[in-house]
């Protein structure tokens, strides 16, 4: 993070007319600044751009980039850019479009993007000869142009509560100013922007922007288009093989819709996706566009609930629900010509299928195309995985697909609704993306991100970036989990060093609530003590033990998993006094939780003292913390007594990860069978629950991505940063798999087969890394280096568990 740096531009906007009432409005705000490049000239062209509260860059009418990635208050990212490539002789123009979302109202709109109450955009840079020469200073001032754009008004009082997003759009292209970003444009009847604020003042007095270098790449972006035509209502003259020919391909083609006309067409891009839709047109002026992106097809909602079957049958009255942008055509451009009318919606856009509506005027509208942008964070997938069970295999393809589309600028929990960045779900993101990519950018953004949002009471919130403040206390240890993993596969011993204060602060938090039975008390009113969302906890919103205001079992537990990963984490950094503090704590947690939560009827942990209500969710976290009472018995008793309330998609992980700390794996392969349900729902990404049915996008399902690799390959890190490497294969009723891993020390792939008797497998990974190798009859083979290794032994059927 840089503190501080000397800043040469100023924050500008328009003019101050209006700002009490952009509090609690989004404001659209142009800005243009044209610039000479000199002929026969080799010149260079870098600067960094920010702004409040999101930008999108052009330079010569061409979309370059947008921004600024999603901070706070306290770390505020710019993004820089080199455009050298693509300047050209004579003018050039650098322009932005910058949205400004409200601080005042019930729907504060981008709930994940942080603004200030001041809307404000701020560039630095210049032009340069290659002998460094300063051709011209582009730092944003009151040289640059600037324009207030009054034809987009964003709603966000709409059905979904797309409070947490961008809004949905309502733009009069009459009024919108076509061509603003092209070096022609005529911008006379623009004025000189105003300045907001500079940089940095004096006497240590700071911004409400403290600039910080994006510590991510950029998001990919590709060109895409439809897979198919699912429902169209046309008109006469348009075949449906004109319309497929359009939507599904990038050939030059349009549609002509007659006037006072209604044109109707449903769309299927394949799988669900996060994208930029944008269309071209020509004609059509005063026609209606409506452009309703939609996950699913189904049934009215009944008492509340989703009535979800197959997602991509449209039959028996099912329909695409969801957000509706709406644009009506200024019919500047005529058939004919080079220039088209286009419009793009300002934010991306979650969607499997996508509705457009065409309501023409008076006049014929020419659609020359309707196509989509995807984005995405540009996860490099370097994993792969097969077995001899193929049904696993679209597990693994839905999982890396739906990762894919949780991860943007920070990790989401559904993109299609929140898009927030949730503990519990990124503390799961990160480690599938530890084992598909070992890509930990985006990974320590998100533990300095939730670092950041640390309140003077040691708790941490439970989602962050966001411009309101939630409070789920167990999301708190969830955070520690994540810098504990983060330390097994990277062993960054200053990235840890630098976060223990919030460690002991947010376990201060949970130390200070014991009570005097030695278990930590309910949590403080308005608090969440979400755990679960399962159907009997539904009504509580997934709290255990009716929602009332006691000691919940699983926090207790968790507490207890949290001290033990601490100590391991100031051991590791020479605290090793606080390290042992933290066990001597858990230790005493734990011993409370088995006084007061343990049934000796039922040999199981309660959900609470004083109470017969019993989950998976206690067991497997009793065994996660190595409680008192945990062992093999108490697993078994876990997974066969079904009036236990059974742990949903998101704590399944850990479900699985009990079984593997047991030694029961092959207790888990039936429990695939969840995923392989959602298969045959026509489901691409996995949804969020079995409760609500709310989001079918939700990457805390995307377990295979952990569980293949790590648990069937059997890859993981026996010590911190794979300094040893661990290969340990979880057969269970498998022959044969393979598959590669990569890591911080380079890629391991792995190929096991059960053949004669045998179980053979052959490991190569990086060369000087030592390897150690457990095989299915316990024994272990240890090598100095991982490189091409091949060992065996006797194989014996395993009974169905």
């Amino acid at each position: 993070m840089e503190e501080s740096r000397r800043w040469d531009g100023k924050w500008i906007w328009t003019d101050g007319a209006g700002r009490q009432a952009a509090l609690h409005e989004c404001e659209t705000v142009l800005f243009r600044r044209s610039f000479h490049v000199p002929e026969r000239t080799k010149c260079r062209l870098v600067f960094d751009v920010s702004a409040d509260s999101r930008y999108k860059l052009y330079f010569n009418g061409k979309l370059v980039g947008n921004g600024p990635c999603k901070g706070d208050g306290n770390t505020f990212y710019y993004e820089t850019y080199d455009l050298t490539e693509s300047l050209r002789s004579g003018t050039n123009v650098l322009a932005v479009q910058v949205v400004h979302y409200p601080v005042i109202g019930a729907n504060i709109a981008a709930e994940s993007i942080w603004r200030s109450p001041l809307g404000a955009f701020y560039l630095e840079g210049m032009l340069t000869a290659m002998d460094g020469e300063v051709l011209a200073l582009l730092h944003s001032d009151q040289r640059w142009r600037v324009k207030k754009e009054v034809s987009v008004r964003f709603v966000h009082e709409t059905w979904m509560s797309s409070k947490w997003l961008a809004g949905v759009e309502k733009v009069d292209g009459t009024l919108f100013p076509h061509g603003w970003n092209q070096v022609g444009y005529d911008d006379r009847d623009w004025h000189d922007a105003e300045l907001v604020m500079e940089p940095i003042n004096s006497f240590g007095l700071l911004t409400p922007w403290q600039l910080t270098k994006r510590p991510i790449p950029m998001l990919e972006s590709r060109e895409r288009t439809f897979y198919k035509v699912v429902r169209e209502e046309a008109v006469p003259g348009i075949s449906a093989a004109e319309s497929a020919f359009l939507f599904c391909s990038r050939s030059p083609a349009a549609l002509q819709i007659p006037p006072g006309s209604r044109y109707m067409i449903e769309l299927d891009a394949g799988l669900l996706t996060t994208g930029y839709i944008k269309l071209a047109l020509t004609g059509g002026r005063g026609s209606v566009i409506r452009i309703q992106p939609s996950e699913c097809y189904e049934l009215p909602p009944q008492n509340g609930r989703r009535m979800k079957e197959r997602r991509d049958d449209p039959s028996g009255g099912k329909r695409l629900l969801g957000d509706t942008d709406e644009y009506v055509v200024s019919g500047r451009f005529l058939p004919g010509g080079e220039e088209k009318e286009r419009y793009e919606p300002f934010w991306w856009k979650t969607f499997r299928f996508v509705r457009l509506e065409i309501h023409t005027g008076e006049q014929p509208l020419w659609l020359h195309s309707f196509h989509y942008v995807e984005t995405a964070y540009p996860l490099r997938v370097a994993a792969a995985f097969e077995c001899s069970d193929a049904s696993l295999t679209p597990l693994w393809e839905v999982s890396l697909h739906t990762l894919r589309h949780c991860m943007h600028e920070t990790y989401e929990d559904c993109p299609y609704y929140e898009q927030l960045q949730y503990t519990m779900d990124t503390m799961l993101q990160c480690l599938y993306t530890y084992y598909v990519s070992a890509d930990d950018r985006l990974a320590r953004k998100a533990i300095f991100d939730f670092h950041s949002s640390l309140l003077p009471t040691g708790m941490l919130r439970s989602r962050y970036p966001a411009n309101r403040t939630q409070i789920i206390p167990g999301f708190s240890l969830y955070w520690i989990y994540m810098l504990h993993d983060h330390f097994r596969f990277f062993a960054d011993l200053e990235f840890v060093k630098r976060f223990r204060p919030t460690v002991e602060a947010v376990l201060d938090w949970f130390e200070r609530r014991r009570d005097k039975d030695g278990l930590v008390g309910p949590s403080p009113e308005g608090y969440w003590s979400f755990v679960d969302w399962t159907q009997e906890w539904r009504a509580q919103h997934g709290v255990p033990a009716g929602g009332k205001p006691v000691p919940l079992t699983v926090y207790n537990l968790m507490y207890g998993a949290a001290l033990k990963q601490a100590a391991d984490l100031f051991e590791a950094t020479g605290r090793s006094d606080a390290s042992y503090e933290f066990r001597c704590r858990a230790d005493s947690v734990l011993e409370a939780v088995k006084r007061h939560c343990w049934s000796e009827q039922r040999q199981l942990y309660r959900d609470a003292p004083d109470t017969e209500q019993f989950s998976q969710h206690a067991q497997l976290w009793a065994i996660m913390a190595e409680a008192p009472g945990q062992g093999a018995e108490l697993l078994q008793r876990c997974l066969e007594d079904k009036t236990l309330i059974q742990a949903s998609y998101a704590m399944s992980f850990f479900l699985f990860r009990a079984m593997s700390r047991l030694e029961r794996y092959d207790s888990a392969y039936p429990l695939w069978d969840t995923w392989k349900q959602m298969l045959a729902l026509g489901l691409t990404t996995w949804m969020e629950d079995p409760v609500s049915q709310r989001s079918d996008c939700h990457a805390w399902g995307a377990v295979p991505l952990y569980e293949f690799p790590a648990e069937i390959l059997g890859v993981k890190p026996a010590l911190p940063g794979y300094e040893t490497i661990l290969v340990e294969p979880r057969c269970g009723p498998l022959r044969s798999a393979s598959g590669k891993v990569p890591t911080v020390k380079g890629e391991v792939t792995v190929s096991w087969h059960i053949d004669d008797g045998l179980f053979r497998i052959q490991v190569d990974g990086p060369s000087e890394v030592p390897l150690i190798v457990r095989l299915p009859d316990r024994s272990e083979a240890r090598f100095a280096s991982s490189r091409k290794v091949n060992t065996e032994c006797p194989w014996k059927e395993q009974p169905k568990p």
